[in-house]
């Protein structure tokens, strides 16, 4: 006769731990407003895809109000490529006339925002789809970007069209959908005075919303584990007074430092926590909210 598995060594005995474990902060964080902004391999991997919407739709369900903002960059290369037209980019960014503009939104505001939308619809969630132009939400201002060359004594102008910054945000529309039990999926589009549209950094929405909302936590997806020390080891915990030593020191240098920058300028204007964690993980979300270790770097004020 086969010797029946001790109960502590079940995969059912495992789940109830980790429900146990999660319970604390399911309490502490239900009614509260987390932002994630969602993009890198998490948007193109289709396991990866199905697993952070599950995560979304059990936080809605468990009380939190998760509110998400996509990027869409590799997307918007592919059709421009199908459709012949090349990319430029300046200082990391897009250059973006009007017709790239028409694509920027046709693939943001549509196609990717939509994916999305029915992915979590399809699980089991209540998902609406806006862009920032849906109820006056994000207000654009253009960017002006500077090159110095060593030919000329003054910089030059460099002009990306439509690409712009966070102005300001209105986030009534968002508050309006949290409150009928909805979760906003938002495209980062924006409206300048000049009432043109503007493509605007996902992580940089994110945290203009995350703050304007007063949110408790500001998670930002990536292609890494998190922040490393000079060593390659993950640093779990980081005060904002630490982040600036490791910028200064070198140890976060190159295109880390302007997610990371979003990441405390969110904590500087009312945040509560600000998370930096691998996308490429399943379940990155939920592992990094309800377990006790995370997954990523955290960032506090303290």
């Amino acid at each position: 006769m086969k010797k029946q598995e001790s109960l502590e060594d079940t995969s059912a005995m495992q789940i109830a731990h980790v429900l146990t474990e999660a319970l604390p902060y399911i309490q502490r964080f239900k009614g509260k407003t987390i932002v994630v902004k969602y993009g890198g391999n998490a948007m193109v991997d289709e396991r990866l895809k199905t697993s952070f919407a599950r995560d979304i739709v059990l936080l809605k369900l468990v009380g939190v109000n998760p509110v998400i903002v996509h990027g869409g960059g590799p997307q918007i290369g592919d059709l421009l490529k199908r459709l012949g037209k090349s990319s430029e980019f300046v200082q990391g960014m897009r250059v973006t006339d009007a017709e790239t503009m028409d694509v920027v939104e046709m693939v943001l505001g549509g196609l990717v925002n939509k994916e999305i939308v029915n992915l979590i619809n399809r699980l089991g969630g209540s998902a609406v789809g806006l862009t920032g132009k849906d109820g006056d939400l994000i207000h654009a201002r253009k960017i002006v970007v500077k090159q110095r060359s060593p030919e000329t004594e003054e910089p030059e102008i460099i002009d990306l069209g439509h690409v712009g910054e966070v102005a300001s945000i209105d986030p009534a529309v968002v508050d309006m959908l949290i409150h009928g039990d909805f979760i906003p999926v938002i495209a980062p589009i924006g409206v300048g005075e000049d009432g043109f549209s503007y493509n605007i950094n996902a992580d940089l929405v994110a945290g203009k919303i995350a703050e304007v909302m007063k949110a408790e936590k500001l998670i930002l997806l990536t292609n890494t584990t998190g922040i490393l020390d000079k060593d390659g080891g993950l640093l779990t915990g980081l005060s904002l007074n630490e982040v600036e030593a490791l910028i200064a020191d070198g140890t976060i240098s190159g295109g880390m430092i302007p997610k990371i920058r979003c990441a405390m300028d969110a904590l500087k204007g009312g945040v509560v926590s600000s998370h930096i964690i691998d996308g490429r993980i399943e379940h990155a979300v939920m592992l990094e909210l309800f377990t006790d270790r995370g997954i990523g770097t955290l960032l506090m004020r303290r």
